[in-house]
């Protein structure tokens, strides 16, 4: 379990002009609904400055800024309430994109802090480091190792990961996928359909080698400013719901 929180950690409008943003800032609500247990709730908050204003141009307001290949610094904190225990992550990362070159790098740092009545607290503190290439115009294949370490174990395996956002037929769609070649390994695999430039749908699967998640979602943009985006993960002992909302300036 702890593992598997560690790594997922590690990977953890109006007022600006009407074609171009620099931050985008957002909120979001989780509920936890177990088979055989009360259900949960969180929420999380999470920030990305990007070095130089994303032009938005003709491409979908959610692959803007990878499109554009816009650098940028991010930060995130995340509470959960358990039946048993409290759950608090706190993350930083940047990604970086050569400018002149087809190169990219990105790096990520971060902690949760699992707090039980009655014992002590269990930190862990997780990292992340890619390299990565742009061979054509929408596609980063990146290499890199995600690791973690606590108390009882530290650990560090290599990653894999690639996405794409291209045209296909009348839609622009997005596609991804990555491994985590742990013990168990872990895979990942998702992508989006742009039914129009502000509005997507799409579907998700994680195999983490104990189980097997499968997600639903969509976003929305009711400007280029102003995002509402919803999922629902289907797990084998529970069901994980999650609405966020953000806004760029």
């Amino acid at each position: 379990m702890f593992k598997k929180l560690a790594l997922a950690t590690a990977l953890l409008a109006g007022l600006s002009t009407a074609h171009a943003y620099q931050a985008e800032i957002g909120g979001s609500l989780f509920v936890i609904d177990p088979d055989h247990a009360d259900t949960s709730t969180g929420f999380a908050l999470d920030g990305t400055f990007y070095f130089n204003p994303v032009q938005v141009k003709n491409s979908p307001l959610n692959e803007a800024a990878f499109l554009n290949r816009a650098s940028n610094v991010s930060a995130a904190i995340s509470y959960m309430d358990f039946d048993v225990a409290e759950s608090t992550t706190f993350g930083i990362g940047v990604e970086y994109f050569v400018p002149n070159t087809d190169f990219y790098v990105s790096a990520s740092i971060g902690q949760s802090t699992i707090e039980k009545d009655g014992s002590e607290d269990f930190d862990t503190t997780s990292y992340t480091a890619e390299l990565g290439y742009l061979p054509v115009s929408g596609l980063l294949i990146a290499a890199g190792i995600a690791g973690f370490d606590n108390d009882n174990t530290d650990d560090s395996d290599a990653t894999l990961r690639a996405k794409y956002v291209t045209q296909v037929g009348a839609y622009d769609m997005n596609f991804e996928g990555g491994v985590i070649f742990a013990d168990d390994e872990i895979f990942t695999l998702g992508t989006d359909l742009y039914l129009d430039k502000t509005f997507s749908i799409g579907l998700g699967y994680t195999d983490d080698g104990e189980d097997d998640t499968f997600q639903i979602r969509a976003k929305k943009f009711f400007n280029q400013q102003v995002s509402l985006e919803g999922s629902i993960d289907f797990e084998e002992n529970a069901n994980v719901f999650g609405l966020r909302a953000a806004y760029r300036f």
